[in-house]
């Protein structure tokens, strides 16, 4: 009997204990939802009756007003020089201007008890909550304006949460009238309209004052689903819609009687695109007018920075942007040099110095960037050929193409330069080396190099590839080569995995490639004591009275990207590829100016370069074909004669200037033999630009001896680099 008793106590102690548990956690979750929902409450509350969360007052300022940019003249006078049209079709009209009729149609059809409620119809919302949790359907006006006006549209309870919060608090600072005009004048009814006047004269070629009852319900059916609703595209979806949805609502509502109900539904409407309909020849003169309004690349370029810079600065969703550009009455000083985009625009849209492509269908095309050396853009052109769009394709700033030898500057000679690696007379081997089991690279020219010693400086101006796959891969190294092109260059679309290797780091075949703007803000370090400038294309955007600035470029410092005397080497480099008997460049030089220079061809002549720049511009300039072909039929560089035309027009008339100078190098002469300073024996020398901080030494025998990765019988380094090769092997990336 006693173990039974034990067996008896042990099982209530056991029920006794579960019983704890579970009354412990029912305490626990009942105690945790007061506390949640006390917080909810306590958020509502202060948001309900807290400040004003939206300002109707401050969006309709904004909807009522025009973005405009300005530009300065040659005297520097500001004027205007473009008004922005968005894609958005949309003009804000006050309530007086809307007709009753429309009011109600919207009111009996999308929100019934909104004369009554305080921004959320409860009883519609509790129905619907039951029915779809997350329903659109029991939204109030209120609702949809807030919805509209934030850009939120997550079917989330937060985001439902927020929607009501907001409504209740806009409801507190703000009338009836003043919410439904802001709504009529926010709703998207299809067809690039927003808003019901620019809905009235799409759909029905109409002021919005002059509708009927039928064409006020034809737009208030829109709503729900703009594309199935557009009476355009669906006419019968529409019809059955405005007829048993929105006239029947009006009826039961008190709004029309029946005999203004039998008058809408019979009554035909005539819509934009019906046979019968009559256009009124002073709007359609009007409309013409603005769509042939055409802008200027420079244009587009200031529209997609705006948008960069407000969604990743101020944290705007695209149509919160959109709303900011084209409708918030921005004032924006833009930084072009309107004389240099006038001569600009005339090349590219004449194909001047283009070659003949007479009856191709598909002809090559052309980008140019020119900006001064403060990251001042001054020009940008994105097509050869008529514009015929607007925001279309702009490749000065959007197409990154294979820069070829045009790379070479940025992650390859700048850097060895930097790091102390090289000087302007180092010898290297104009000879291929054993890479991946095959000796690598080859010349533009087709050879594998002559196996003679060649100077930095030769091997630069001849654009070899030997010369600087040999630096990059044994010297340099690629990791550091890239960290130059990336973190020093600002070389934004080089790619971590693909780059970092011989190929792309000393010839340019990268995996993507570079724009014409990256290219020349890049490059304008070599002539500006080695500073990196953001590009930009405005100096200012304010609002309209001014008193807000959005963004300001009028104090862009840059940064130090090389050491001034590196720039300066670099600088001084470059300008021999347009004075030197060798030089790829020797045909574009810019008349009267020192002009410091690059070329860049890809494999199998796909994309031709000629970065260059003077004491005033540095532009770049690439030609191709959108999709890869061959540039064929052509005599020299077509992108050479693109900055040659351009920039020798550009500079017409500008007084002398020289590219800056440190004091941080010298001049010296060197022995052409051994790549040192020349000596008293030396009996071939010429000049070049050194570091005072990294000079060579002086030659005292002219027998010298050669760089570390010249010898020709290979080195140790390049003997076990070919027996791995042989393997089938890689040598790893340093």
């Amino acid at each position: 009997m006693k173990g039974n008793s034990n067996n008896v106590k042990k099982k209530s102690s056991l029920s006794i204990s579960k019983k704890t548990v579970i009354i412990s956690v029912l305490a626990f979750c009942m105690l945790t939802a007061i506390i949640v929902c006390g917080y909810v409450f306590a958020y509502m509350s202060s948001v309900v009756n807290g400040d004003m969360v939206i300002d109707l007052n401050d969006y309709k300022a904004n909807q009522s007003q025009t973005s405009i940019i300005y530009a300065y003249d040659e005297d520097g006078q500001i004027y205007e020089m473009q008004r922005l049209h968005g894609t958005e079709n949309r003009i804000y009209v006050s309530l007086d201007e809307i007709p009753k009729h429309l009011q109600d149609a919207f009111i009996a059809l999308e929100d019934a008890r909104f004369p009554k409620h305080k921004g959320v119809d409860w009883i519609r919302f509790i129905a619907v909550f039951v029915k779809d949790q997350l329903s659109t359907g029991g939204s109030t006006i209120t609702q949809q304006l807030v919805k509209n006006l934030t850009d939120e549209r997550d079917a989330t309870f937060v985001r439902k949460f927020k929607e009501i919060c907001y409504a209740l608090n806009l409801e507190k600072h703000f009338d009836k009238d003043e919410i439904l005009e802001a709504y009529l004048n926010t709703l998207y009814l299809g067809e690039g309209c927003y808003g019901v006047k620019t809905a009235c004269e799409v759909y029905f070629g109409k002021d919005v004052t002059q509708i009927n009852l039928a064409e006020a319900a034809c737009i208030a059916s829109i709503t729900k689903a703009p594309y199935k609703y557009d009476p355009l595209i669906n006419p019968e979806d529409n019809e059955e819609r405005r007829e048993e949805k929105c006239l029947t609502a009006m009826l039961e509502e008190g709004y029309i009687d029946q005999a203004l109900y039998d008058e809408a539904v019979a009554h035909e409407i005539i819509f934009t695109n019906s046979e019968n309909y009559v256009p009124d020849k002073k709007k359609e003169e009007e409309k013409a007018t603005g769509t042939s309004d055409i802008w200027s690349f420079y244009t587009d370029y200031i529209v997609d920075c705006l948008y960069d810079q407000f969604m990743n600065e101020y944290d705007m969703t695209e149509r919160q942007a959109t709303q900011k550009i084209y409708y918030g009455g921005l004032k924006i000083y833009a930084a072009v040099d309107p004389e240099i985009q006038e001569i600009v625009e005339d090349v590219y849209y004449n194909r001047k110095t283009f070659p003949n492509e007479s009856g191709k269908d598909v002809k090559a095309q052309s980008a140019i960037t020119i900006m001064d050396y403060s990251g001042r853009v001054v020009a940008i052109c994105g097509e050869a050929g008529e514009k015929t769009r607007n925001r279309g394709l702009n490749r000065a700033s959007d197409s990154p193409r294979q820069p070829g030898s045009s790379i070479k500057p940025l992650s390859v000679y700048a850097p060895a330069v930097e790091e102390g690696i090289l000087t302007w007379s180092t010898l290297y081997l104009d000879k291929a080396f054993a890479y991946q089991g095959k000796q690598w690279p080859k010349n533009y020219t087709g050879d594998k190099g002559t196996g003679a010693s060649v100077t930095v400086q030769n091997a630069l101006a001849r654009s070899l590839n030997t010369v600087p796959a040999r630096i990059a891969y044994y010297d340099l190294g690629l990791k550091k080569s890239y960290q130059y092109l990336t973190e020093r260059f600002m070389i934004s679309t080089a790619n971590p995995q693909a780059d970092v290797a011989p190929a792309p780091l000393a010839t340019g075949a990268m995996n993507v490639g570079i724009t014409t703007l990256e290219m020349a803000a890049a490059y304008a370090v070599f002539g500006n004591g080695g500073v990196y400038h953001e590009p930009f294309c405005y100096y200012k955007v304010t609002n309209s009275d001014g008193s807000t600035v959005y963004f300001d470029n009028t104090t862009n410092n840059g940064v130090q990207s090389i050491s001034a005397e590196t720039a300066d080497i670099m600088c001084e480099l470059l300008q021999t590829v347009t004075t030197s008997s060798v030089g790829t460049g020797t045909r574009y030089k810019v008349s009267g100016f020192q002009t410091m220079a690059k070329t860049g061809t890809t494999s199998d002549d796909y994309d031709r370069w000629f970065v260059g720049g003077t004491p005033y511009y540095v532009a770049a300039v690439w030609y191709g074909y959108d999709l890869n072909k061959t540039v064929s039929n052509v005599s020299g560089n077509p992108s050479g004669k693109l900055f040659a035309e351009i920039m020798n027009r550009a500079h017409k008339g500008l007084p002398d200037k020289s590219f800056p100078k440190s004091s941080l190098t010298t001049e010296k002469k060197y022995c052409t033999k051994t790549g040192l300073l020349a000596g008293e024996n030396c009996s071939s020398t010429a000049t070049g630009w050194y570091s005072v901080k990294n000079l060579p030494k002086t030659c005292t025998s002219c027998k010298g001896t050669p760089h570390k990765s010249d010898k020709d019988d290979g080195g140790i380094l390049e003997e076990i680099t070919n027996v791995i090769d042989s393997l089938g092997g890689l040598l790893p990336i340093n």
